[in-house]
């Protein structure tokens, strides 16, 4: 069984919710990471003197577990390569994980002489990188057009979203430089915070889904084409739509900012629903190897 019924999610009531926007950037601090709450009032940004970085972010995190703060969380990343629509993550490769976790533990291994939990050595292992399209090189392993889907990535472009697949390694949209960078930061948690839905759902303490802040910005009115806020009576106004109070004042409105900011928001504003947990194509094997984007039916 998928962690906890529809009947016993309804009644997990978190009291403060959480959204990252996450970086796959091999630097130290990158621009990208923004992290924001949301509790009574409208969401605000959690700053750190010189900026975010990957090792910072871990550590609030592992704060988080140790005071079992009360507390929904949402990253920004996919916490898994596709699994489902070829059998494994790296078809015909012996060394190919069975399930997420191994893969968590298999990245961070592979990674582990590079900085800032960077995953630059994954994607330029001679093998693994068959399977990525990279800047001037697309790995005979990759597949047709965007690649590789998981099955909720299959979902949400049947919703209208267009998703990346997390084999693709070039321009604005992509997402696996972050979802391995990720993967090191779940991997070392050690299992401190439940992972939903590799996790079944705990009856206290903090929890981290995976989020699409697309989801949160067209949840606020704002158009295909246009998810980008970028100053203050914008985000506002976006915020009133899913019917927070206005933001507090905030030292940066770039799109990682902003994205952080409503989904937090969002965040507050939908996790009661037990709808949210049950997604009906999310089978056990599926929770066990790809995981699920929180938000998609």
């Amino acid at each position: 069984m998928v962690g906890r019924t529809a009947a016993d999610i309804v009644t997990r009531r978190f009291t403060r919710f959480a959204a990252i926007d996450w970086s796959g950037q091999a630097v130290a601090r990158p621009a990208g990471l923004a992290v924001a709450e949301a509790h009574d009032d409208g969401p605000a940004l959690v700053t750190r003197d010189g900026g975010w970085s990957r090792e910072g972010i871990l550590d609030w995190l592992t704060m988080l577990a140790d005071t079992q703060a009360d507390m929904l969380i949402g990253l920004d990343l996919s916490p898994a390569l596709p699994f489902v629509d070829a059998g494994g993550y790296f078809p015909d490769w012996p060394g190919s994980p069975d399930d997420a976790r191994a893969l968590w533990a298999m990245v961070d291994a592979m990674a582990a002489g590079d900085p800032h939990l960077a995953a630059t050595s994954v994607v330029d292992d001679a093998e693994l990188s068959r399977h990525f399209r990279r800047h001037r090189a697309l790995g005979d392993r990759f597949g047709q057009g965007r690649g590789r889907l998981r099955r909720c990535e299959e979902r949400q472009r049947a919703a209208g979203f267009s998703p990346t697949s997390c084999f693709n390694l070039v321009g604005a949209a992509q997402v696996g430089k972050s979802s391995l960078t990720g993967m090191r930061v779940l991997h070392r948690l050690a299992g401190r915070i439940p992972v939903w839905p590799f996790d079944p759902l705990p009856p206290s303490g903090p929890v981290i889904v995976e989020i699409y802040t697309t989801i949160a910005a067209r949840a606020a009115g704002v158009r295909a084409g246009r998810s980008k806020l970028r100053d203050a009576d914008q985000l506002d106004a976006a915020l009133a739509v899913l019917g927070s109070a206005p933001h507090a004042p905030s030292p940066r409105y770039d799109d990682h900012a902003t994205d952080a900011l409503l989904t937090a928001a969002w965040l507050r504003g939908v996790a009661h629903d037990p709808a949210l947990w049950s997604p009906p194509a999310l089978s056990p094997r599926v929770a066990r190897t790809e995981g699920w984007t929180f938000g998609v039916v």
